[in-house]
């Protein structure tokens, strides 16, 4: 089995690829910007392998005549980004690009969606094709990927077996590149590290206290299990989330995290930013049952354990 992985330079793509490597599946085509191979660290260990520049990608798909299925998670993940023209192009075009390649060679497809797409949450989180029409992104990076959904679902011809993952709020190792968009677990750790307290957020919504904003907060190990459920035992075709069905508040996020780091609490509250309030989710938590039905049965880190294994990981590369 040959894979093709996009984004295989970044967060979740180069944990998936080194995860494939210890599993003995080494026959991969990875697909990034070829600056990426110097500047980050997540690449060790990646670099002997096939490298394909993804501005080069199209062009050079006639000549991979070997690869079996598709893990596309290469995207500008940047909710800051307003140039709506480039992340049409590098989220939505891209993909319909990659889409209709493997739907006309017959190979499958795994792409990473985002739970962005469900703006607020004021019409829910369920995964169903049937609701997804109707939910209200709150900006460009999560338009770019609700754009794609739509059009998906409204399409014909796909690949034979075809999978968008929504992927909720993923934190773990070898983010460190990401800067700003990287986890408040990564932030938090620095900021402990430096000063011996964390700042978080004040609430500006009526009904929830500061600290008590809540996200569905799942650990990247999870999430290459499910994309590799997805590859490997080929649930129905379709979107599905991918989180882990609890959402958990800032305030546990932080005691976890000075738990972890042997310290006592000491946290700084700051006002959000006026530039992001109208963007700012106070809750994200993912419908799981399709997923479940689908047939994963695999225990999601509850963010202690995750946060705890993060921080080893951390501290033994001083973070």
């Amino acid at each position: 089995m040959s894979l093709l992985i996009t984004g295989a330079y970044g967060f979740i793509g180069a944990r998936l690829s080194h995860t494939l490597l210890e599993k003995g599946q080494g026959d991969l085509v990875l697909v990034d910007k070829p600056d990426y191979r110097s500047t980050r660290s997540c690449v060790k260990g990646l670099e002997s392998l096939p490298f394909i520049d993804r501005e080069r990608l199209f062009p050079g798909l006639p000549d991979l005549q070997k690869v079996t299925a598709v893990l596309h998670l290469g995207a500008c993940t940047d909710t800051g980004n307003h140039d709506q023209a480039y992340m049409r192009k590098m989220n939505t075009e891209y993909t319909q690009k990659l889409w209709q390649w493997c739907a006309e060679k017959g190979i499958p497809l795994v792409y990473a969606s985002s739970g962005a797409t469900y703006g607020r949450g004021e019409e829910g989180y369920s995964d169903g094709h049937q609701d997804i029409p109707r939910y209200k992104p709150l900006n460009v990076y999560g338009k770019s990927k609700h754009e794609f959904d739509l059009w998906a679902l409204a399409q014909k011809a796909t690949p034979p077996r075809w999978y968008g993952l929504k992927f909720f709020n993923v934190y773990g190792m070898d983010e460190n590149h990401k800067g700003r968009m990287a986890s408040p677990i990564f932030h938090g750790y620095r900021q402990i590290r430096q000063t011996g307290q964390m700042t978080l957020f004040r609430s500006h919504q009526e009904g929830i206290a500061d600290g008590e904003q809540k996200r569905d907060f799942i650990f990247v190990d999870d999430i290459v299990k499910l994309c590799l459920f997805c590859l490997e035992k080929a649930p129905p075709p379709g979107i599905y989330n991918c989180g882990t069905g609890t959402a958990r508040t800032f305030l546990d996020l932080s005691k976890a995290l000075f738990k972890a780091m042997g310290l006592e609490p000491r946290i700084e509250w700051v006002d959000t930013p006026e530039k992001f309030r109208s963007g700012y989710q106070y809750f994200t938590q993912a419908e799981m049952e399709k997923m479940k039905k689908a047939g994963y049965d695999e225990p999601f880190l509850p963010i202690e354990e995750g946060i705890g294994k993060y921080v080893h990981w951390l501290k033994g590369r001083q973070g």
